[in-house]
C-alpha cells in the first residue's frame, strides 16, 4: 500500500507565536519564583518539587535557594535528554535557568505574610498560576517532573505515581525538618497548585456532555435543534441484556443551559434515560476556538 500524504496545518504567524510562548515561559516562571519567595519559603511550606527541597536545605543548612535549584534543575535537565531521548526544547531549558535566577533577583524581598495558611494558600494558587502559563507556552520548569519521567521509563509506574512518590517525600522531609503543622501546609500548597493548574489550561468555563436514551429520538432531537440552539451526534448501542440496538442522542451544552435540555427531555419522554457528565474543555463551532 503507498503511503497517504497528511497534510500538516500550519501555524499562519510561527513567529509571533514562539515569541509568545517564550514571553509565557518568562512570566510564568517569574510568577513561581516570586511566589517562592514571599509565599512559601518564609512560612517554610515545603509543597513539592525542587522549590520544595530547597527550602529544606534552606532550613537546615541555609543554602541559598536559587543556587539548590540551579543545582537541581541543570543535571536533571541534561538526565532528561540523555536518559529519555527527548528534545525538550530550548523553552523548557530557558524555563529551567529563569526560575531560579528570578529567586535569586527577588531573594531579599519582604514576605508578603508570615502566617503559615495564607503562605500556603496564596503560594499554592500563585504557583499553579505560574506553572499553568509555563504549560500554555508549551515547556516546563524542568526540576522534579524530568526526575519523575525517568523513574517512569526505568519503573514501570505511572507518571502520576512517580509525581506522587516524589512530592510525598518531600513534604514527609518538611514534616520531619520543620514539624507536622508545617507538613500538612505543604500538602495544602501541593493540592491549590495542582488545581490551579487545570484551571489555568482549562479555562473557567464548563460544559456538559449529555446522553439521551430514547424511543422518541426525533422529537428529541428536532426539540435541541430548535429550542436549544445546539447541534446532536446520533449513535447507536446495543442492549446489554435484551440485545436489541437503541438509538442514543449525544449534545454537549454550556452548563447554562443545560436546566433548559433537561426539562425539554423531560417534556417530551419522561422515560428518557439520560446519562450527564462534566466536559472540562470543548473546542469547536459554538465553544471557543482551539
Amino acid at each position: 500500500m503507498g503511503k497517504r500524504n497528511i497534510r500538516k496545518s500550519k501555524d499562519p504567524h510561527p513567529v509571533l507565536t514562539s515569541v509568545l510562548d517564550y514571553l509565557a515561559v518568562l512570566a510564568g516562571a517569574a510568577i513561581v519564583a516570586i511566589s517562592f519567595n514571599v509565599f512559601l519559603l518564609p512560612n517554610e511550606v515545603a509543597s513539592g518539587g525542587v522549590s520544595g527541597i530547597s527550602t529544606i536545605l534552606f532550613g537546615l543548612f541555609e543554602w541559598k535557594p536559587a543556587f539548590v535549584q540551579w543545582a537541581f534543575n541543570i543535571p536533571l535537565f541534561i538526565a532528561g535528554v540523555i536518559l529519555l531521548g527527548k528534545n525538550f526544547g530550548i523553552k523548557t531549558a530557558v524555563g529551567t535557568v529563569f526560575l531560579p535566577f528570578v529567586v535569586f533577583l527577588t531573594e531579599d524581598w519582604e514576605a508578603w505574610t508570615l502566617d503559615p495558611l495564607l503562605g500556603s494558600l496564596f503560594g499554592g494558587i500563585m504557583v499553579g498560576l505560574g506553572l499553568g502559563i509555563v504549560f500554555r507556552g508549551k515547556a516546563s520548569t524542568g526540576g522534579t517532573d524530568l526526575a519523575a519521567q525517568i523513574i517512569t521509563k526505568y519503573t514501570g509506574l505511572t507518571l502520576g505515581t512517580s509525581v506522587a512518590i516524589i512530592d510525598g517525600m518531600i513534604v514527609l522531609a518538611a514534616a520531619i525538618v520543620f514539624d507536622i503543622e508545617k507538613g500538612l501546609y505543604a500538602l495544602i500548597g501541593l493540592y491549590l497548585t495542582t488545581k490551579t493548574i487545570d484551571l489555568v489550561q482549562v479555562g473557567f468555563s464548563r460544559s456538559k456532555m449529555v446522553y439521551i436514551i430514547t424511543n422518541k429520538q426525533v422529537e428529541i432531537r428536532d426539540a435541541i435543534y430548535e429550542e436549544v440552539d445546539r447541534g446532536v451526534t446520533e449513535l447507536t448501542g446495543t442492549g446489554g441484556y435484551s440485545g436489541n440496538e437503541k438509538p442514543i442522542l449525544m449534545v454537549v451544552i454550556p452548563q447554562t443551559e443545560f436546566t433548559k435540555l433537561k426539562q425539554l427531555v423531560k417534556l417530551i419522554d419522561p422515560q428518557a434515560f439520560v446519562i450527564v457528565s462534566d466536559a472540562s474543555e470543548v473546542l469547536g463551532e459554538g465553544f471557543k476556538r482551539a
